[in-house]
């Protein structure tokens, strides 16, 4: 079973983030981190393609605009080697323009990282997820851990929806991970959450930027990027604030400010283009550097906790990591069968759309009346997803899943409509649709 708190799976630090499918190029060495971010990569470009996920490869260029900056690019490619990356390049000035003409003035020279890509970060925990149910997980929403408790020798997770039994339970509670770990006895972490602010910019940007565009990183943060999304739009972030409040997605004033005064810099032609949303990220930092993933075999309980924003691309090597861990720790895991494959919508720029294939509009015709115009989206993509295997029950989770008033009108024009097919395929009233996790 999947105990989820939200209602949706995915709405937390899963979706809210760069978006990036990283190399791992940048991590400390030797970490627990390092190893599951560059595997983790490895198992997305190999599942990713047969799950639906938009994964698009772009490469990285890392800029250095001060002479110190400079001096830093070959300890970085160096670090990366060590990472097992051994595919970084210098890249100097001349060619640097060339490669990104509307970069902004003052560039030195950059590192090249051919292999980082682009992928949709709503698309990954929901196939993930849409997988496992499909394979017998049995998921549970809108049900937080409120306490534990033991009786007959197996854990009782008592939760807002109800109580659940379990011989074995593994917590990836997120921003929570370190409240749940505590319910079991330990305390070895605590997530003090990192707010990261981010802007995108309307489509029409996109032909402004090549490439993902990084700082050279400090020891707090990776810095501000400029990056294209999968949904054909520009992303500038993203902000590094830590904040007490584990629900603080507002964004701030000094937040954005900051962001466009940086961005003026990295590509001053984008900051003069139309902004489609802001949205804000929640990163689960705590005081150590490295992820904090345990095992306790007398508890039959394991933590995966302290899992960053590179989580997203280390998500199924975490799963493979703990899958193991769990056998070593005496659970028996046997892989089934028959396991039940399935493939999601894919809902990426570069992919074909449901309207644009003749034969799938001639056998179903919703595939061919868009209803959200930004995007394109289809009253068939909207009717699927509201019966899909986990389907969707708010708008925002419909965004997630089809990119229905995802765009440049934000559902200005469309949101009567497409509120209206929501409704009347799930059977929810348009005001508890209308709810955000």
């Amino acid at each position: 079973m999947l105990v989820e708190a939200a209602d949706d799976v995915g709405t937390g630090t899963s979706k809210a983030n760069t978006a990036i499918l990283h190399t791992g190029f940048d991590a400390k060495p030797g970490t627990l981190e390092a190893r599951l971010v560059r595997r983790g990569h490895a198992l997305l470009l190999e599942h990713g393609p047969r799950l639906g996920i938009p994964i698009e490869r772009v490469g990285a260029l890392l800029v250095a605009w001060t002479d110190e900056q400079d001096a830093a690019l070959a300890g970085i490619a160096a670090k990366a080697a060590e990472n097992g990356y051994a595919a970084t390049r210098r890249v100097e000035r001349d060619e640097l323009y060339r490669l990104e003409p509307h970069l902004g003035a003052g560039a030195v020279a950059a590192l090249a990282v051919p292999d980082e890509h682009i992928i949709c970060p709503f698309t990954t925990p929901l196939a993930l997820a849409t997988e496992a149910v499909a394979n017998g997980v049995a998921l549970r929403l809108g049900a937080a851990v409120e306490r534990v408790a033991q009786a007959d020798g197996a854990h009782v997770l008592e939760t807002s929806a109800g109580s659940v039994v379990a011989r074995w339970v593994v917590n990836a509670a997120g921003l929570h991970a370190d409240t749940i770990d505590r319910l079991f006895g330990h305390d070895r972490f605590t997530v003090t959450p990192r707010r990261g602010e981010l802007i995108v910019f309307d489509k029409l940007a996109r032909p402004l930027v090549r490439h993902t565009i990084l700082p050279v990183p400090t020891a707090t943060t990776k810095g501000v990027l400029v990056a294209p999304t999968v949904f054909g739009n520009v992303v500038l972030g993203p902000t590094a604030e830590d904040v007490p409040d584990r629900a603080a997605t507002g964004t701030t004033a000094e937040g954005l400010a900051s962001l466009l005064g940086k961005g003026r810099r990295i590509l001053p032609e984008l900051v003069r283009e139309e902004v489609t949303a802001t949205y804000v990220g929640l990163r689960a930092a705590t005081e150590h550097t490295d992820y904090q993933i345990a095992f306790h075999a007398d508890q039959r309980y394991a933590c995966a906790g302290g899992i960053r924003s590179t989580g997203l691309t280390a998500s199924m090597a975490i799963a493979e990591h703990v899958a193991q861990g769990l056998r070593d720790a005496g659970l028996v895991l046997r892989r089934r069968d028959a396991f039940r494959e399935i493939r999601m919508p894919n809902i990426g720029e570069a992919f074909p759309r449901p309207y644009q294939e003749p034969a799938r509009v001639a056998a179903h015709p919703d595939y061919g009346c868009i209803v959200c115009h930004c995007e394109r989206v289809t009253r068939g993509e909207i009717l699927d997803a509201a019966r899909a295997p986990i389907p969707a029950r708010t708008l925002d989770g419909l965004r997630r899943r089809t990119r229905a008033a995802f765009g440049r009108c934000q559902g200005f024009y469309c949101l009567a409509e497409v509120t209206r097919l929501l409704a009347g395929a799930t059977g929810e009233t348009p005001a508890r649709l209308l709810r955000t996790p």
